[in-house]
């Protein structure tokens, strides 16, 4: 650019002194008669006002047609270098090296944007920053995940989601804060809104942070529960203990003949000694071992899973299925405490389905665009009712007459040791939508869709 303004200079600092000259050479020499030099000198004058007049307008027109080519990301244009005067080469080269600087600066700027937006992808708070007319103007994919959208251009859309949300947000400034919930495919969600503002360009903007408390609500949930089994089964086997110790000493000693009292002792004894059993069983769910993950083949691992519950359970009315995408789908956890939840999951199945004719286990494995991978346990059993639904997971809450209420429960606190969740997905909504989440999907949605009263578990590992 300095070349190109001494250049310019340069031969403005000739021509424009050159034209003054001619100027006033002329006016003289009309008022002094002299007509020859009036003529030469007025020629003169307009050939260099000419000059000077074409110097402005090709390199006006150099410039604009430079300036419109970057606008328009047209990068195959250059001036040539080695045409023309002098001149005319230097400023050419001067206007080119103008040209790559700016391309330059371009081509830094789009870097930089990608790399902020692959930063903001990968943060686990969902970001979204609209302007006053409702416009969204940037969002990460974590707030996609969360809103349950693919797209996601403008506020009104949230109304899909609850009109409350979207009248919220529209009307949201600076330093507001709440929280909300609603359900989708995912079950229910529960989400906190922090907004902050930003000017940019004179435009205002806000910028709404999301994030996913059910992961907080669950850990808090299960850790006080954690508390509550550790200090009750301390409790209990402390009480206990002395009991059935002492009862059973009591019957080796001979003061302890009378039939009566025998058979008394051993009654204290055989509780006492269920009892203990019983609180060992629930303080496993305080001692579940660090995972130890490594990489294993999903496909191998359900294949195995299913040959296991085949042998273990009477299920000859039951027919099982597989479905992993791709085949060789690999997952990285910890293989014995993934086989647990399967497992529990899959016998849970099978008293559900009991002896109905015609029932079905699928279990479907696939890997999303986040590469998170999700494991699908389906069964057409008796579903669970939507009243019951939201306590399954709460522990020593059963259903079942025989039932201890830990097992579903100590899956999903292997899930969270294992850095993932699982989820009862609501049924009319389960199958076409995780079919949409499938990199490969083997089945359509119309057949999937008339599926609706399964009861669907998804275990997803991120």
């Amino acid at each position: 650019m300095s070349t190109l303004l001494k250049r310019l200079s340069g031969k403005l600092f000739i021509l424009l002194p050159m034209t003054v000259a001619f100027a006033v050479s002329a006016t003289v020499s009309l008022m002094e008669r002299n007509r020859l030099f009036a003529v030469v000198t007025v020629a003169l004058f307009l050939l260099s006002a000419y000059r000077l007049i074409s110097l402005y307008r090709v390199h006006d027109k150099k410039i604009l047609f430079m300036l419109d080519a970057l606008e328009n990301n047209d990068n195959a244009f250059h001036f040539p270098e080695n045409e023309g005067t002098v001149q005319n080469r230097t400023i050419n080269n001067a206007l080119n090296r103008v040209t790559r600087i700016l391309r330059n600066v371009k081509a830094e700027t789009a870097q930089q944007e990608k790399y902020y937006e692959l930063i903001l992808n990968c943060v686990t708070t969902g970001i979204v920053v609209l302007n006053n007319k409702g416009d969204i103007y940037q969002k990460n994919e974590e707030a996609l995940r969360l809103l349950g959208f693919n797209i996601f251009t403008h506020v009104r859309q949230l109304s899909k989601i609850d009109d409350e949300l979207m009248e919220k947000v529209t009307a949201c400034t600076a330093g507001d804060k709440w929280q909300t919930s609603f359900n989708n495919e995912r079950g229910t969600v529960n989400i906190s809104f922090r907004v902050s503002e930003i000017t940019i360009r004179n435009e205002h903007f806000r910028v709404l942070a999301l994030n996913d408390i059910n992961s907080e609500l669950d850990e808090r949930e299960i850790d006080s529960w954690i508390r509550l089994i550790r200090i009750l089964t301390h409790e209990i086997m402390n009480a206990v203990t002395p009991i059935s110790s002492i009862s059973e000493t009591l019957q080796l000693l001979s003061i302890a003949k009378d039939e009566e009292l025998q058979r008394g002792l051993q009654t204290i004894n055989a509780t006492g000694k269920g009892l203990l059993s019983f609180v060992e069983f629930y303080r496993k769910f305080t001692r579940i071992p660090t995972p130890e993950p490594s990489l294993f083949y999903v496909k191998e691992f359900i294949d195995r899973m299913i040959e296991l519950t085949r042998h273990q359970q009477n299920c000859k009315n039951i027919y099982f299925s597989s479905d992993v995408h791709p085949s060789d789908l690999i997952l990285y956890a910890d293989e014995n405490l993934i086989s647990q939840v399967v497992i529990n999951l899959m016998k849970n199945a099978i008293e559900a389905i009991g002896s109905q004719e015609n029932g079905k286990i699928t279990i479907r494995s696939w890997c999303n665009k986040a590469e998170e991978v999700h494991i699908e346990i389906r069964n057409n059993g008796i579903p669970i009712l939507p009243e019951v639904a939201e306590h399954i997971f709460i522990p020593f809450f059963t259903t079942k007459q025989n039932g201890n209420g830990i097992g579903l429960s100590l899956s999903k606190q292997i899930m969270r040791l294992s850095g993932g969740s699982i989820t009862l997905l609501p049924a009319q909504k389960t199958l076409l939508t995780i079919d949409e989440q499938l990199s490969e999907p083997s089945t359509s949605a119309q057949s999937i869709s008339s599926q609706t009263n399964e009861t669907v578990f998804l275990l997803k590992f991120k």
